[in-house]
């Protein structure tokens, strides 16, 4: 069996491969509310790294200034992304990458093709990377004849597993250790290296297995794919920061090195990398520093891969840029904080979200760059309770909360440019209920009215449509019999007559 005939047959087909196709929010969220061992896992995992981050947060004397200077470093580079962005491919040419830019994620998907094909191969490995998990890039490699292995222990879980990544940090947050050795043991044979076959569930363990497994791939390699960070302006250095080393050799022993990184990602000076340095592994992982940062400027004679490229990708982000309130969301580095805090995201996990970006930063920045058309897309902001939790963690201060009214707000106007909707109709009315103290004091006489016919109940059963899609899911209170303003007006004559 070939190295890519193995790969067609480990990555599943369409839909289930891909966010594509997949139901919206609100019935993926039914499903997984069911699945009791996956609420326990997110239970487990998130509250660890909450607390490990709280804990970090906690040692830094002006962890808000931090807070605030990278919130204001990265609306500055949202202001001039423009110049940076010419800035920064001026100096990675200087020093020797070659820089491509694309307009979406087909673009961007030919160009890593063209580039590993030109490089007669059919086999890449890949480090952890949200920008070509954004583009699909795997599958477009897959259909080219190209297997992407991936190598940080998540994803290869997560691959392995034929599965989805469902946390922006921790792809596999949803399988426990049990569930990892099961899935070793059925499919690292099939693909490399299989696991010992009296393996246990303990990490040591499977971490071992992995590494055995991967490091056949990375000694033969000729190609990696990775992501980025950040990117420097004023020097065009890459940054890439990681937990397990598998980066490393992934930027150290290929002889080429393809990097797809969002037009987003830069920071305009190497001064102002050391913040983002500190706010980064404190808000994700829970730790003072992350034990790999690679950091590469251009070529190396001698040293690294000596052919390399970056791929500047757009793919909707130009659209978010020209948004005033939305654009703010551009300023995520990634941490996953927002989603550890989450109450909806730690019940339901990230498959419900339809997209390669979960939780509440998935809720407002996917219906950014993918629109608000689809099914998954326009519900996505109805995602969360409003609790600003997310708010309080985000290390560079995206005030999702904030952002996830605006959505609604266009979510709304979406549906009703053509012809006014049931719910649009309805809160006309109510707008004229609250307009005048007449018109709401008439509205009373009727609730008194159903106060009395069904004073016996507390609650409303399901109500008829078009109220019965929200009365479903919800106890609606029987009106009371008596209005505030009637017992005011009581009130007031009882004290008047005493």
């Amino acid at each position: 069996m070939t190295v890519t005939e193995s790969r067609r047959r480990l990555t599943p087909a369409p839909p289930s491969g891909t966010y594509l196709g997949m139901p919206a929010f609100p019935k993926s969220a039914k499903a997984a509310l069911d699945n009791q061992q996956l609420r326990k896992n997110l239970h487990h995992a998130t509250s660890v790294i909450r607390a490990k981050r709280a804990t970090r947060a906690s040692e830094v004397a002006n962890w808000e200034e931090l807070r605030e200077a990278g919130e204001q470093i990265k609306n500055r580079v949202g202001r001039h992304l423009d110049q940076y962005l010419v800035q920064a491919e001026a100096a990675m040419t200087a020093a020797g990458i070659k820089v491509h830019w694309a307009r979406d994620a087909e673009e961007a998907n030919r160009i890593v093709i063209d580039l590993v094909k030109s490089k007669n191969t059919t086999e890449v490995v890949k480090i952890k990377s949200m920008a070509t998990q954004e583009i699909d890039l795997n599958e477009a490699l897959e259909e080219a004849g190209i297997a992407a292995w991936e190598t940080d222990l998540a994803e290869l879980i997560v691959q392995l597993g034929h599965d989805r990544p469902s946390h922006i940090l921790v792809p596999a947050i949803h399988r426990n250790r049990s569930e990892v050795r099961e899935i070793f043991l059925e499919e690292m044979g099939q693909w490399g290296t299989p696991a010992p076959q009296g393996i246990s569930d303990n990490p040591p363990e499977l971490a071992g297995a992995a590494r055995v497994h991967l490091r056949e791939k990375f000694l033969r390699a000729k190609v990696a794919v990775s992501g980025g960070n950040f990117i420097v302006a004023e020097t065009g250095s890459l940054v890439i920061v990681e937990s397990e080393g598998n980066g490393r050799m992934c930027l150290t022993l290929p002889e080429t090195l393809i990097s797809v990184v969002g037009i987003e990602k830069l920071v305009p000076t190497f001064e102002d990398l050391e913040v983002f340095l500190r706010l980064l592994p404190r808000s994700s992982t829970g730790e003072r520093m992350n034990p790999y940062t690679s950091i590469w400027t251009g070529v190396t004679p001698g040293d690294g891969p000596q052919d390399l490229h970056v791929v500047l990708v757009d793919n909707g982000r130009t659209n978010v840029l020209a948004d005033p309130v939305g654009r703010e969301a551009l300023r995520c580095i990634r941490c996953s904080a927002c989603m550890n805090v989450c109450p909806v995201y730690e019940r339901v996990g990230g498959h419900t979200y339809g997209s390669v970006y979960p939780g509440p930063i998935g809720a407002i920045l996917t219906p950014q760059l993918r629109g608000v058309a689809s099914a998954v897309d326009k519900s996505l902001p109805y995602a969360s309770s409003l609790c600003g939790a997310c708010n309080d963690v985000c290390p560079v201060k995206i005030p999702i909360a904030d952002i996830l009214v605006h959505m609604r707000n266009k979510v709304v106007q979406k549906k009703t440019e053509h012809r006014p909707t049931v719910e649009s109709l309805i809160f006309k009315v109510v707008a004229w209920v609250f307009a005048k103290s007449r018109n709401f004091a008439f509205v009373q006489f009727f609730t008194k009215m159903a106060g009395r016919m069904f004073g016996k109940r507390s609650h409303f059963g399901a109500l008829p449509w078009p109220a019965s899609g929200w009365s479903s899911a919800r106890d609606l209170p029987v009106p009371p019999k008596q209005t505030f303003r009637d017992w005011w007006k009581e009130r007031e004559r009882e004290e008047a007559s005493k």
